[in-house]
């Protein structure tokens, strides 16, 4: 059977679910090499758009900061903006003014649901959908400077397969990729996988499924694609983390520019999302020396690493990887 075969296993074949494993409980976010605390950094991405990423970007950071840790939501889809739009907030200046160096991070910092902060981005900004490599370090080297500020970020990366949905997720520490029962939901997110894991060299990613009626439904849809990924990409450990179900208080709550764990805390979408942040601050972190933002800048100029001038960064190998 050849790949293409195996992709339409993932959209025919019923498959029994599998169950999630406990994972020991950590106290504390995780430390640098110095001893300084470091944010847990993490994706929601997502191989299409309308699968609900963002919304579950807004309630997951609005249940961190439920549970006391100090949120930043770095909305990645930089030239299309989505959170603040979602959550009805009017920023006074976005990543455009940061970018063009008009203002800094903390000037454009809007604070959203909870206290927890976000970091805003542009909309109908043709600039910033393919951010450069000066762009891309300026970036990471100021979000380094107020690192020991914040517990958890959060980074919205937009929908599919583009230079600045790789980059950012490669910033990140953890991937959570957002998928519903969808046939293209599935395939783009089992070829986002494939980009990450093949070209990019990722190996770990949580599994979301949005939009489902039980629990049942979302574990086939999750071992769909783990089952086509251990069969044709072999390196990569996917984890199923959970799902959300049909809800009707979350298009409710998106109508009303609010987070549905802000306006129907009791809501069964609510209760998932709290259940869900506890479990993801429960996984059991990197290793100390790739806790901080300051790891990913670095690792991207690191000797072995090769930036060319049309933005491709290559491996010591003789195929460069494009972010």
């Amino acid at each position: 059977m050849d790949q293409a075969e195996g992709l339409k296993d993932l959209v025919n074949t019923k498959i029994t679910g599998l169950a999630a494993k406990p994972s020991p409980v950590i106290p504390d976010g995780p430390e640098d090499s110095l001893g300084g605390k470091c944010p847990r950094v993490i994706s929601v991405t997502s191989g299409k758009g309308g699968v609900g990423k963002t919304n579950v970007v807004a309630n997951l950071g609005l249940a961190f900061a439920n549970m006391g840790r100090r949120v930043l939501v770095l909305d990645a889809d930089l030239g299309l903006a989505n959170i603040d739009v979602l959550l009805g907030l009017t920023p006074q200046y976005t990543f455009e003014h940061f970018f063009s160096e008009k203002k800094n991070l903390s000037e454009i910092l809007i604070q959203g649901p909870g206290g927890m902060s976000i970091l805003p981005a542009s909309s109908g900004v043709f600039d910033l959908v393919q951010l450069s490599d000066k762009q891309k370090l300026f970036l990471l080297s100021e979000m380094d400077r107020i690192a020991e500020q914040i517990d958890v970020l959060l980074i919205d990366t937009g929908p599919g397969i583009s230079s600045n949905v790789l980059y950012f997720n490669m910033a990140a520490q953890e991937s959570i990729v957002i998928v519903t029962p969808e046939p293209t939901s599935m395939t783009n997110a089992y070829a986002l996988i494939k980009v990450l894991s093949t070209r990019c060299h990722k190996k770990d990613f949580m599994i979301l499924v949005n939009l489902v009626s039980d629990a049942h439904e979302a574990r086939e849809v999750f071992e769909k694609i783990s089952r086509v990924a251990d069969r044709f990409l072999k390196s990569p450990s996917i984890d199923y983390l959970g799902f959300i179900p049909h809800d009707e208080k979350l298009p409710s709550a998106a109508k009303h520019q609010k987070a549905v764990l802000e306006i129907y805390p009791k809501a069964p979408s609510s209760k998932v999302f709290t259940k869900l942040a506890s479990l993801i601050w429960e996984r059991p972190s990197r290793p100390k020396d790739q806790g901080c933002i300051r790891f990913f800048w670095k690792q991207l100029l690191q000797p072995e690493a090769t930036v060319h001038g049309d933005g491709r960064i290559g491996w010591n190998r003789e195929d460069p990887v494009k972010l």
